[in-house]
């Protein structure tokens, strides 16, 4: 059984910075890419940034220099910086992870999401 669990979110001030992390629980598998969306209130959920598991990384524009997307292959772990957030970067912040099983095919695995707010 894989299984994501997310953490980092909170409540932080424009200008402020924000670290999230998703980790990945669980044996007999290996990770392909790994990446972060977001979704606000009545918003379809987006793409923020994504890595391979060469390391190669992709942003969307409206986060590319504010945001930087690094994971840690022995730990399973993906992380987003965020830096320099604006009211705008305010949404429920998902992890998503394509994964095999040793012996199978691939699959694909949401985190369970962390709100991040950005306000004064």
């Amino acid at each position: 059984q894989v299984q994501l669990v997310e953490s980092g979110g909170g409540l932080v001030q424009p200008g402020g910075s924000l670290r999230l992390s998703c980790a990945a629980s669980g044996s007999g598998f290996s990770i392909n890419d790994m990446g972060w969306y977001r979704q606000a209130p009545g918003k379809q959920r987006e793409l923020v940034a994504t890595i391979t598991s060469g390391g190669s990384t992709n942003y969307a524009d409206s986060v590319k220099g504010r945001f930087t997307i690094s994971r840690d292959n022995a730990k399973n772990t993906v992380f987003l910086q965020m830096n320099s957030l604006k009211p705008e970067d305010t949404a429920v912040y998902y992890c998503n992870v394509v994964y095999r099983r040793f012996g199978s095919t691939s699959r694909e695995l949401w985190g369970q999401g962390t709100q991040v707010t950005v306000s004064s």
